[in-house]
């Protein structure tokens, strides 16, 4: 909204004391003395980054090769419980003709990483492990001086996310949740298009992780489904809410200056295909025949702003259907949504549309692309194509070695990720008492509102 609106609402609206708080009803107590305010942090320049890894199965050893690609890195620890994985991602380095000797390998125990990071002393860390030990390793690296680069949800729990907010407020580090579809070609040119001014005055937006994953549950042992399957017995509500989230969260500027979160209110569906099928695909007592499947299929919530704007928000891993992430965002002179990419604005689009009624398409699409591509994409998009997720995994990894070694905010700070994992208990939380309504924490304690928008970067 314009600073005009923004204010005008502020004065005549009931939210205007809540909107000016300096803290929430849901929040921590007041950041004691020593502790820094982490909304536009800009760490000193790294020239020459030296990077450990806590696991490198398949995002671990992505990320590790992005990294190591890149001019002025150096990769010095990699831990894993597998050795047979950083073997890989050693061969992935000698590839790439990096030297391997000095490099620190730890493996075979639970807390070899710990190990890891008090030997090492790497300037990062990137974690990729399951969900469970994100927050507890992010914290570690944090009080052993590294900054913290974590893979999606930041951690599982509040309590988890507050204890990460006051440790990188303390130790003045970045933790930074690895959101990589905030750097998707479509998502930039929607932020593109809207920081413009073509989309007016914000109203809504429409976020979702619907994706069909079923064939995970045949990583029985290790692999990404000998963990997760587990979560659809001991969780209720939205489990990955933050693809979707990330981006629709950034146009709307919350958390920075313009808006916030505010409440949340979420319902599932029965839970009904995993136990389908276990019951079809694996043997009558098998260890998936024998969980409690608890969780609904499908997960739908909606967002309250303080600017009284609204965000619907699906999770849904189990449905036959295709991919998406819907990245829906509506304004007062059109609306943007993705899968297919669509739009449609009040004034119409050049010669393809008269009005709002028809969304543009086809050759219309493809010029609204030549029209709007974002800079970053456009200067990065070459060199990252082949990264992965369409390039945004390599967009994402240029963009935080460019932001450290200029010493630079990062495009996602603290406050946003953790806000963004908060969905998963406050769902829970809604769900378990039948659409309650819940208020969202204000990690920022009141400061958001003093936070720089996220600029369009060239």
């Amino acid at each position: 909204m314009s600073k005009f609106d923004r204010r005008k609402f502020i004065k005549t609206t009931s939210l205007s004391a809540a909107f000016a708080s300096t803290t929430s009803l849901y929040s921590s107590n007041s950041r004691v003395s020593g502790q820094k305010y982490m909304g536009d942090f800009a760490a000193p320049k790294l020239k020459n980054i030296k990077a450990a890894f806590i696991g490198v199965g398949y995002r671990g050893k992505g990320h590790l090769k992005l990294f190591a690609s890149l001019s002025g890195t150096e990769v010095v620890a990699i831990s894993d419980l597998y050795e047979e994985n950083i073997e890989k991602s050693l061969k992935i380095l000698t590839d790439l003709n990096k030297p391997v000797e000095k490099i620190k390998t730890y493996w075979g125990g639970e807390n070899k990483w710990k190990t890891m990071l008090k030997e090492v002393k790497p300037d990062l860390v990137f974690i990729s492990t399951n969900w469970k030990n994100h927050g507890v390793m992010a914290v570690e690296t944090m009080k052993n001086n590294a900054h913290a680069f974590v893979e999606v949800p930041l951690a599982l729990s509040i309590n988890e996310l507050w204890e990460i907010v006051n440790t990188s407020e303390k130790y003045n580090k970045h933790c930074m949740m690895m959101e990589n579809v905030n750097y998707g070609r479509e998502e930039l040119m929607f932020l593109n298009i809207i920081r413009n001014g073509h989309l007016g005055d914000l109203l809504h937006a429409e976020a979702a992780y619907i994706h069909d994953l079923r064939f995970q549950m045949f990583e029985e042992e290790r692999g990404t489904g000998s963990w997760r399957t587990l979560q659809y017995e001991k969780k209720k509500g939205n489990l990955y809410p933050t693809h979707g989230l990330g981006p629709v969260s950034q146009y709307m500027n919350l958390l920075r200056s313009e808006d916030n979160f505010k409440t949340i209110v979420s319902f599932s569906t029965p839970a009904m295909g995993r136990k389908k099928f276990a019951n079809e695909n694996f043997s009558e007592n098998h260890k998936w025949n024998e969980l409690n499947y608890q969780n609904g299929d499908l997960n739908t919530s909606i967002i309250k702003t303080h600017l009284g704007r609204t965000i619907m928000v699906q999770w849904d891993e189990t449905s036959p259907r295709p991919y998406t992430r819907l990245n829906l965002i509506q304004g007062t002179k059109g609306i943007l949504a993705g899968g297919p990419t669509r739009a449609a604005f009040d004034s119409g689009f050049e010669n393809f549309t008269d009005g709002s009624h028809q969304w543009i398409k086809d050759d219309g699409i493809k010029r609204l692309y030549e029209k709007y591509d974002h800079p970053l994409y456009k200067r990065l998009n070459n060199k990252t194509k082949d990264s992965g997720h369409g390039g945004m995994d390599g967009i994402m990894m240029y963009r935080i070695v460019e932001c450290l070694q200029n010493g630079t905010p990062l495009d996602q700070n603290l406050y946003e990720g953790c806000s963004w994992s908060a969905l998963i208990e406050l769902t829970s939380n809604s769900v378990n008492n039948n659409g309650e309504p819940q208020e969202f924490p204000d990690f920022t304690r009141g400061n958001w509102v003093s936070t720089k928008p996220f600029d369009i970067i060239s």
